[in-house]
């Protein structure tokens, strides 16, 4: 098992060059996230290339890890300042023991979709259900066409990013809710989007949980089909049960206190860059990003993240009930934890961008 600092050091060398020069003052600040392609993280990666935290007079480097569970280990450890990462990271770890708080909501949305592999005969069995169901949907209540339709997931191989990861947590919510024990079926960690999609076209799983762009990506090729789709807002309302949050900055208590000052221009850049994706075309926010976050399919990048871009917040406030939403998903899920072991008015704050111009 690698230690903290080998975790962080191989980050690093996945830290794109943004274009923020070093802050002359200060020590530098480091966030990361599980993967900096993925469109949900997309504010932190703006504030960076359009030298917001810069602006602001503080050495911000964002750097990229593999999957978000391993962004809170880091975060734990102290290798990282902060982790923007989901919210449920929050009520799971203070359920630990470990005093860590969400400052800045980036999206309102799960931001995620679960999708049926049409190279396997139990990913082709699952896309057939979500449609009949959706068809269903139209006579009957959501809540049960819903769970119907993940009933089928039972003894499927269905990949996550990670065990731990919001992925793996949000698959369990919806199968069990749908009454499929977790001994039902098969959890494949992927880490990656690019092993997901490679899983996905060789056909190794049936089904899998991915964010944007590789959720666009494997529609458009033709190599998955939607079974529960969580990309928006109103979705992930439907299919969870309430107002949500998904991505968001969190950072220990003890740090947020000791750098109070550091933590405001952190949620200034933020709530900057959301005002910047909620004012700009996907085409406007795809050209000031560098080739590396983009990739070879800039059409594909550019549809994804103009489907994406009415979830994200347009103030960094946290939704109202979406921490007892997030927090009845995470029960639901089997994780073992229970009311009893959150107190969610400690697990975020809206202290840093409530008031913000």
């Amino acid at each position: 098992m690698l230690s903290g600092a080998q975790h962080l050091g191989r980050a690093l060398l996945l830290c794109i060059a943004l274009g923020a020069a070093p802050v002359a003052h200060g020590e530098p600040i480091r966030l990361m996230m599980g993967g900096m392609t993925k469109i949900v993280y997309l504010p932190a990666v703006l504030a960076s290339q359009l030298g917001y935290f810069k602006d602001e007079g503080i050495d911000v480097q964002v750097v990229s890890g593999p999957a978000g569970i391993d962004t809170s280990t880091e975060l734990i450890a102290g290798a990282i300042e902060g982790a923007v990462g989901f919210y449920d990271h929050t009520l799971d770890l203070q359920s630990r023991g470990q005093d860590v708080l969400s400052v800045v909501v980036l999206q309102r949305a799960a931001g995620l979709a679960e999708l049926a592999s049409v190279r396997t005969a139990g990913g082709r069995e699952l896309a057939g259900a979500a449609v009949m169901k959706t068809t269903a949907s139209n006579t009957t209540t959501n809540a049960t066409a819903n769970t119907a339709t993940m009933k089928v997931a039972r003894g499927k191989r269905l990949g996550v990013t990670g065990f731990g990861a919001s992925t793996w947590m949000l698959t369990r919510f919806l199968l069990a809710r749908a009454g499929v024990a977790a001994g039902d079926y098969t959890v494949v960690p992927l880490a990656s989007d690019t092993r997901f999609v490679e899983a996905f076209e060789q056909g190794t799983i049936d089904a899998g949980m991915v964010e944007e762009p590789a959720a666009t990506r494997l529609l458009t090729s033709g190599a998955a089909s939607v079974v529960v789709d969580m990309r928006s807002v109103e979705d992930t309302q439907r299919w969870l049960g309430g107002p949500y949050a998904g991505a968001c900055l969190y950072l220990r208590r003890s740090w947020m206190l000791a750098h109070r000052k550091e933590t405001g221009k952190m949620a200034q850049a933020l709530t900057r860059a959301l005002r910047f994706i909620g004012t700009h075309s996907a085409e406007q926010i795809a050209a000031v990003l560098p080739p590396e976050i983009i990739g070879n399919d800039r059409a594909g990048y550019v549809r994804a993240l103009a489907s994406a871009q009415g979830a994200f917040s347009k103030d960094g406030l946290m939704p109202d009930g979406a921490p007892q939403t997030v927090l009845k998903v995470l029960m639901t899920a089997g994780t073992g934890l229970t009311a009893r072991h959150v107190d969610l008015s400690k697990t975020y704050t809206n202290e840093f961008v409530k008031g913000m111009p």
